[in-house]
């Protein structure tokens, strides 16, 4: 199923607690929130994050480490 950036389940700036399940080709840890994917850079399979959203595309998030 196909999202588009306005009816995904997060929102740029939010803030989600997520567990890293895997990591992405290029290295950063993919979390996904309702099926949908979110990529967080410096993170590694089994992390429990809390992040903040930074961009929302079509197809996946990207989200950054809150502190």
């Amino acid at each position: 199923m196909g999202y588009r950036a306005y009816d995904a389940p997060v929102e740029e700036g939010k803030h989600y607690e997520v567990d890293i399940k895997e990591l992405s080709r290029r290295g950063d840890g993919l979390a996904r929130i309702e099926g949908f994917v979110v990529f967080v850079p410096n993170a590694k399979p089994g992390d429990h994050l809390k992040i903040q959203i930074t961009q929302v595309r079509d197809r996946f998030a990207i989200g950054e480490r809150a502190e």
